[in-house]
């Protein structure tokens, strides 16, 4: 017995040594081939080879076209990587020919994937006046960039990771603009006139965050290409009917570009005023007029359509008013602020509150950054820069919250509690979290488990929110989203008031001009009620609670449409 257990144990020894020797050299051989292969790839970028790039969208590079806001280029997996035309590449290796094409573009894949988001060395960067393969239209060279006094005053977004010339382009074309400039590697601004200032090439260092080896401006620089604008019958997609209106009484102040001519479309006096980078268009019989709203004009007050017919409108007194493509730019520029707040405030909501479009009306009402709780890359790459700021940093006028618990509520010395109709509220966040910010939530995910149990959880939510903040908060403004919605501006004031800030008449007006940003929901979602019986008893429960507790806090209750009768 004893030799028959020691013949087992010299066996298994040996088979171990064999087994790691085996290993050993696997792992060795391996290596060696690995090394072999990084090897020929360096000695293919050095010699020009082929080089990887993003794959374009059917329809063009960068944003959809039809899409009214920009949206940031994917790269479809399980695609090969194409080569760029254009660029002179020297004879690969005998053996490496004759390999299998598929192999080739295996080994490419994997390379790019270890290599994450990086890409290959950059080529020669555009000549001004050249068309570039990588976009469309032509570069038009390097120009100084002042944030105070900018010829591109249209800032459209901004993206971190994945801007492009071809992203920029687009986007501008999209607002009928005719020349894109990029700065800093990830700003996209639009314009129709060329800065004139122009700046050496070697300034405009700053790669595309998106896009290696191409120009994307560097600081107080920006890069400049052509947007190749839509046709005249695309730019009529994109105007906004504001309403009939009384013509102010001195044209000229008002509107400080016409033009007069006979048979007069709205697509054609829409083109005429984004060129001259006005957002209205005023249509007055055989008259084009083009500006901004003013205290004069301030778009409140419309008359009956009516009176806007073609034989009332050429008497004089009325125009039709149309918003085109351009964006008011008199209210966009805006900071940090330049010392650190003393008073700290929250701009807190339960999700899907309105909370972004109050940020975005502040920050434009004020000229002062929003901060933010959180990080979210989408809204950064919308504008709301103090995303990527430390909330407690106290460079920005209030930070976003959708926190309840005591602490967090007692880091604050004020708050604006900004309080929407729950069934709304529901609906909304529903949709962002199945959706995105701008989507709506598929009929199978309505129809399924999800549903049921997120109204139990959240409604729950809803009213403990606004609960703890009433109970716990120190300085409070109860804002009600329906106010924004109904009265803007003096709704807006007192939000202004408590955060101890000002803004001119004309700022207010841009803000009432762009009032929905670019995250309101296209359409109207579902067409059919949601909520069952069972869940409208729950949430009206809920209502009544909130009321209750606003009003023993000396605030108005919930507005009355807030149950459903």
């Amino acid at each position: 017995m004893a030799k028959a257990f020691y013949r087992l144990h010299k066996f298994l020894r040996r088979t171990q040594c064999l087994l790691f020797f085996l290993t050993a050299a696997y792992l060795m051989a391996g290596s060696l081939l690995l090394l072999q292969r990084s090897r020929l790839v360096m000695q293919q970028g050095s010699r020009g080879g082929p080089r990887l790039e993003e794959p374009r969208r059917a329809g063009g590079p960068g944003v959809p076209r039809g899409s009214g806001v920009p949206q940031q280029p994917g790269v479809p997996r399980g695609s090969g990587v194409p080569q760029e035309p254009g660029v002179p590449q020297e004879p690969a290796p005998r053996w490496l020919l004759k390999r299998n094409s598929e192999l080739r573009r295996l080994r490419r894949r994997w390379l790019h994937r270890v290599g994450g988001e990086q890409e290959p060395p950059p080529a020669a960067a555009p000549k001004a006046g050249k068309s570039s393969a990588e976009h469309k239209g032509t570069y038009m060279g390097c120009f100084t960039h002042d944030s105070g006094e900018r010829t591109l005053r249209g800032a459209v977004f901004y993206d971190l990771r994945k801007m492009t010339v071809a992203h920029c382009q687009e986007a501008c074309a999209e607002r009928a603009y005719s020349y894109a400039g990029l700065a800093q590697g990830a700003e996209c601004y639009c314009g129709n006139s060329l800065p004139a200032a122009a700046a050496p090439g070697r300034e405009c260092s700053s790669e595309c965050r998106g896009q290696r080896g191409s120009e994307c401006g560097g600081i107080g620089r920006v890069s400049v290409y052509s947007a190749q604008p839509r046709p005249p019958a695309g730019a009529g997609r994109n105007v906004i009917y504001r309403g009939c209106f009384r013509a102010p009484e001195n044209l000229t102040d008002t509107f400080p570009a016409s033009l007069t001519q006979p048979n007069l479309t709205v697509e054609m006096c829409s083109e005429f005023c984004s060129k001259k980078e006005f957002p209205l268009a005023a249509i007055r019989g055989r008259q084009c007029l083009c500006g901004f709203p003013t205290r004069r004009f301030p778009l409140r007050d419309g008359a009956d359509g009516r009176r806007c017919s073609n034989g009332s409108a050429a008497g004089g007194h009325y125009c039709r008013v149309y918003q085109t493509p351009v964006q008011d730019t008199r209210c966009t520029d805006r900071k940090f602020l330049t010392t650190k707040s003393k008073v700290f405030v929250a701009l807190s909501s339960f999700p899907g509150a309105g909370n972004t479009w109050a940020r975005h009306l502040i920050e434009h009402a004020t000229g002062y950054y929003t901060g933010s709780y959180y990080f979210d890359g989408a809204l950064y790459n919308k504008g709301f820069k103090g995303e990527k700021d430390h909330w407690r940093s106290r460079r920005t006028i209030c930070v976003k919250t959708h926190e309840s618990g005591r602490t967090e509520i007692e880091m604050f010395d004020s708050a604006i509690l900004l309080i929407r109709n729950p069934y709304k509220s529901l609906v909304a966040e529903f949709n962002r979290k199945y959706a995105g910010h701008l989507g709506y939530a598929t009929e199978r995910t309505w129809q399924g488990k999800e549903w049921p149990a997120f109204v139990r959880s959240y409604a729950a939510w809803w009213a403990s929110h606004a609960l703890q903040w009433l109970r716990f908060g120190k300085r409070l403004l109860v804002v009600h989203y329906e106010q924004l919605q109904q009265s803007l501006l003096p709704t807006l004031r007192a939000v202004l008031r408590f955060l101890n800030a000002t803004a001119s008449e004309e700022r207010l007006l841009c803000v009432e001009s762009n009032r929905d940003g670019s995250f309101k929901r296209p359409g109207h979602g579902r067409p059919f009620q949601p909520f069952t019986q069972d869940m409208q008893r729950l949430i009206n429960q809920y209502i009544l609670t909130v009321d209750e507790a606003l009003r023993a806090r000396n605030f108005s209750g919930l507005p009355r449409e807030y149950v459903p009768r």
